[in-house]
């Protein structure tokens, strides 16, 4: 008989790698094959293996769901851990622990999708995949209020620096605030409102409320499930500021040629497009 397999390389090393491959076993149902314990890979069966209702392996994670072992033998591995976590007087070893446990604790989601046409299940897959890029950006470093409300209202904390400054930082500072306020303006804009008079009634409101671009309404923006990730709203703002610094270092900057349009025999091009650096 064969056995389809893979090799992964276990992670960790020393005592590490030892404690690991133990968890392992004890979440799949398997026995670890340690020389150290009289187990050689040549003498052992099939009664080592353990069990998992699916594996998948790419370059950097291995991820197992449902796997075979007992709850009994989880819950008392995780009594075991959280024993060693009490015990020790190491932040280091403590944290260490505290992330096998995790690994022992956490849960995983299989999202199914599926859709009537090709196309459909396209676009579904690349939304339920960006979802969960977002849930993953938030678990790392929380959310705040979406639709460009956080960044308007991030501004009140430039004002007090403002008053310490002239000259260019001001100025500085004047253009950077205006530029946080870019995309609620043109999500506004877009949804055929006069963007200005968001963005200042926005700037108004209490923390966690904004403008909701769906309903065209102002209120708590949590409670109605708009939100973006910390990360991906901070890390917006830096790759922005970067790209704008860099604009204004560099001499010379290639642009498309706008399309010419022979609609009035004249020849005259039209450019409406709008580009915008924060």
């Amino acid at each position: 008989k064969t056995l389809k397999a893979v090799a992964v390389k276990a992670p960790f090393f020393g005592d590490r790698r030892k404690a690991f491959l133990d968890d392992l076993a004890v979440v799949t149902g398997g026995q670890v094959v340690n020389p150290d314990v009289g187990l050689v890979l040549r003498e052992v069966g099939l009664e080592v293996l353990g069990a998992a209702r699916r594996v998948v392996v790419d370059k950097d994670s291995t991820v197992i769901v449902d796997g075979g072992g007992t709850q009994d033998a989880i819950d008392g591995r995780k009594s075991q851990l959280r024993a060693e976590i009490e015990a020790s007087d190491s932040d280091w070893d403590r944290e260490k622990l505290e992330e096998r446990l995790a690994k022992l604790s956490g849960g995983v989601a299989v999202i199914k999708v599926g859709a009537a046409t090709e196309t459909d299940l396209k676009k579904r897959k690349e939304a339920v995949e960006d979802a969960v890029s977002a849930a993953k950006a938030a678990v790392e470093e929380g959310i705040v209020v979406g639709g460009g409300s956080a960044l308007v209202q991030a501004r009140k904390s430039l004002e007090k620096l403002r008053e310490g400054l002239s000259g260019d930082e001001a100025i500085g500072v004047d253009v950077f605030s205006s530029a946080l306020s870019a995309p609620l303006y043109w999500i506004a804009t877009n949804a055929g409102l006069d963007g200005s008079v968001v963005v200042n009634k926005v700037s108004e409101l209490p923390a966690g409320h904004g403008f909701n671009a769906a309903t065209l309404e102002y209120g708590d923006l949590i409670a109605d499930g708009v939100i973006d990730p910390v990360k991906v709203t901070r890390s917006a703002v830096v790759n922005a500021a970067s790209v704008a610094r860099m604009i204004l270092t560099t001499e010379t900057a290639i642009v498309d040629k706008p399309a010419e349009s022979d609609d009035d025999g004249h020849g005259h091009g039209h450019s409406h497009g709008h580009g915008h650096s924060h």
